[in-house]
């Protein structure tokens, strides 16, 4: 513990929020009573913290990837050295696939495509929210030109909130390459869609997914609008209540008649003259939304008069397709319902796959003799099926009906037969 230097305060070296993060200034802030500093020394601990956590989340994500770069020696399969690392990372850490894939794939961003973001999340200098903002924005681009981007932006980045970051790199993402950019903007507006999801509460919601944006600042202009005029003394609904009733009564038909009419609302765009005389293809500023392509702005510039409001409505019951798996030599129904009510979920250490939509898995393959059986047999989820087979993981039953798990590197893991 720091010494106070009189009564009841304590003091900080001078620039610790700038101190190289290192075993150093871990131990400053280990003995560091943030109950005894001043309102302004706590904040300054607060970034020296921050830097430390950057730092020691370079240090996982350098981790992660030398797993990969493990498996990969072991295993001339690029795919599989790296689905086989998910595996390790999945069971050593307890996260879920779909988290361990996030993960991992940031990590390998980071090692090998990104090193300069690496680099400086391991120095403190920026945090993992704007280290993951660099990698999403960049991850449509070349190595090279996003290693071009990223050294435009990497020493500003420690300076800007997660959103000023990443509208930076969407204006020099498309200044890099705009024919790419439009070309990529034309393939995601094909794809436009409307969708309804049910909610856990009862309730629902209609989202409108890869629209033009230019039309959907326009809508919420409009939206925006006759929201207002709505809003009247005595009024009970909120303005997030108003607009949302009025969404859905411009998608149902209903009224508003007089409270739509007038001119659509006006969009602030900033834009280069050269942009709109078409001597160049430098992307324009959309309020409220960001940079937008050069077609984009132009378009916007260009229509200045009233147009109608078109909705497009998919079908919310339209089936989806579910897929189930055959196990080979399967056993009869009365077995795999004995099986099911044993497990309750997939076998794998920390899979909660139903075992109802489970492969079994017989624990001894049935090509080295294993009997199509109650106590040969686990229930694995697809995937993990493919992990134990593909990967060299083993398992056995144990007696008190816990599953004991062998990874490909060795490492043992015990799961429980009856989760709760």
């Amino acid at each position: 513990m720091l010494t106070p230097p009189s009564g009841d305060t304590e003091t900080i070296p001078a620039g610790l929020d700038q101190m190289e993060p290192g075993p150093f200034l871990a131990a400053i802030l280990e003995h560091t009573d943030l109950s005894l500093l001043t309102g302004d020394d706590r904040i300054v601990v607060l970034r020296a913290q921050q830097r430390m956590a950057s730092h020691y989340n370079a240090n996982v994500y350098e981790a992660m990837a030398s797993v990969t770069e493990h498996m990969r020696e072991l295993d001339d399969d690029f795919a599989l050295a790296t689905e086989a690392a998910a595996a390790e990372i999945r069971v050593a850490l307890r996260l879920t696939r779909r988290a361990t894939d996030s993960e991992l794939g940031f990590a390998l961003e980071l090692k090998e495509r990104l090193p300069s973001v690496w680099s400086a999340l391991r120095a403190g200098d920026i945090d993992v929210r704007r280290a993951k903002t660099i990698a999403f924005h960049t991850i449509h681009l070349t190595a090279a030109t996003a290693h071009n981007v990223v050294a435009k932006v990497i020493e500003q980045a420690p300076h800007l909130t997660t959103g000023q970051l990443a509208a930076r790199l969407k204006k020099l993402c498309i200044e890099a390459n705009p024919d790419e950019a439009q070309d990529r903007f034309e393939r995601a507006v094909d794809e436009r869609r409307v969708v309804a999801n049910p909610n856990v509460d009862g309730t629902a919601d209609v989202l409108g997914i890869a629209l033009p944006p230019d039309r959907v600042a326009r809508a919420m202009r409009r939206i925006n609008r006759m929201a207002r005029s709505l809003r009247s003394a005595g009024e009970p609904r909120t303005m997030d209540q108003i607009r949302a009733d009025v969404f859905l009564d411009l998608l149902s038909g209903k009224g508003h008649a007089k409270h739509g009419k007038g001119p659509r609302g006006v969009l602030d765009m900033t834009v280069d003259i050269e942009t709109l005389a078409r001597l160049s293809d430098s992307p324009g500023e959309l309020s409220g939304y960001g940079p937008v392509i050069a077609d984009i702005a132009r378009r916007v510039a260009d229509e200045s008069h009233d147009s109608e409001w078109r909705f497009t409505v998919a079908d919310p019951n339209s089936a989806q397709p579910i897929h189930t798996g055959i196990t080979q030599r399967r056993p009869n129904t009365s077995q795999r319902r004995q099986i099911e009510t044993r497990d309750r979920t997939c076998v794998f250490p920390g899979c909660r796959m139903p075992a109802t939509g489970c492969d079994v898995d017989h624990t001894i393959p049935y090509s080295e003799g294993g009997a199509t059986s109650v106590t040969n047999s686990g229930s694995l989820c697809r995937w993990d099926h493919g992990v134990r087979h593909k990967h060299g993981w083993v398992y056995r039953r144990l007696e008190n009906g816990d599953y004991q798990w062998t990874s490909k590197l060795g490492r043992e893991y015990t799961t429980s037969g009856a989760p709760p």
